[in-house]
């Protein structure tokens, strides 16, 4: 049911308990249930330099892509059952906007964890 071009990266900080329990439970749970997709972890603090001028202000936030086009950006409420649903939808129907189209960051962002896109 996981694509394999499906790159998941939550984008949170370590001092924040919520991202760390959902680091632990529903992200964690979600790569078991789509192993062939890559998930990534982004500490807005410690890799704040891909940001750029970016505020990333509710935890979690995700960026997912496929391939050279992001296919959701936003946050979502801490939970396994709604990162499931997401990923569900977006594998079965994608809803595309070209990389180049949104935010450089993002651009930035999900080419640092795919190098070999774009």
């Amino acid at each position: 049911m996981s694509d394999p071009s499906l790159l998941v990266v939550c984008l949170c900080a370590e001092w924040c308990s919520t991202c760390r329990e959902y680091r632990q439970a529903a992200f964690a749970e979600c790569s078991k249930l789509f192993p062939a997709c890559r998930f990534e972890w982004l500490d807005v603090e410690d890799d704040a330099d891909l940001l750029g001028d970016m505020d990333i202000d509710n935890f979690p936030t995700l960026l997912v892509a496929r391939n050279d086009q992001v296919e959701f950006f936003g946050a979502i409420m801490p939970n396994t059952e709604h990162l499931r649903r997401l990923l569900e939808s977006l594998v079965i129907s994608p809803a595309t906007a070209p990389l180049a189209a949104c935010d450089p960051a993002l651009t930035a962002i999900a080419r640092h964890f795919r190098p070999d896109v774009g």
